[in-house]
């Protein structure tokens, strides 16, 4: 259970730094009551964490070679991309902040400030519900097929389900009050690029200690 939850706590807490989901409570807080958005933002990635982690778990109907290898293949993949992703980022933007350099911009960025100002466009009422509800529903659908979601997913498959909810929900809890209470200030500090190469080092390291275990 330990190693379960350190896994959660560590792969979203570094794969949600500079994220879709990341600017999305970032933009949310810079517009309304930071409590509300925080709230809505949680209660969404904690529904699909749990979401999550039961879809990976609905995967042990499959032979455990498979769950096993395949969590393998998919930590090995998820690294050489990061990697790859820091790699190809331009010299000039290489170690910029997540907030620092419009053109520098990632896609995620980009991403989230549309869903923002579209959301913001439709919304009529800005009261407590309206507010909790926006940033709930962009935070679900920005979260949905992610690269975090598939984790959480691999790893509901193959370690506790128990310690992988509450260590990736507290990982959400953290990057999430970061987003919404740091906002610009602690967004600025941090250099997307040793983001990108930290979580890739994770995923390998991961997928050498699920190899190293017996399936």
């Amino acid at each position: 259970m330990l190693e379960a939850f350190t896994a959660g706590l560590l792969f979203i807490t570094i794969g949600e730094l500079g994220d879709k989901t990341f600017f999305i409570s970032m933009c949310l807080a810079m517009r309304h009551s930071r409590r509300f958005v925080f709230l809505g933002s949680m209660l969404a990635l904690a529904t699909m964490t749990i979401l999550s982690v039961l879809l990976g778990q609905a995967a042990n109907v499959l032979p455990q070679n498979w769950v096993h290898y395949g969590t393998i293949v998919l930590f090995t993949v998820f690294g050489f991309k990061m990697l790859y992703d820091a790699s190809k980022m331009k010299p000039e933007c290489q170690d910029k902040s997540l907030l620092d350099n419009s053109e520098c911009a990632s896609e995620a960025e980009k991403e989230a400030i549309e869903a923002v100002f579209q959301a913001e466009a439709n919304l009529k009422k800005k009261t407590r519900l309206a507010i909790m509800l926006e940033a709930f529903t962009l935070t679900f659908i920005a979260e949905w097929g992610d690269r975090t979601q598939i984790t959480t997913m691999a790893l509901g498959a193959s370690k506790n389900l128990i310690g992988v909810t509450l260590g990736a929900i507290l990982g959400h809890a953290i990057c999430c009050a970061i987003a919404v209470f740091g906002g610009r200030l602690i967004a600025s500090r941090i250099s997307e690029r040793t983001v990108t190469i930290v979580g890739g080092l994770l995923f390998f390291v991961f997928a050498i200690v699920t190899w190293v275990q017996p399936a």
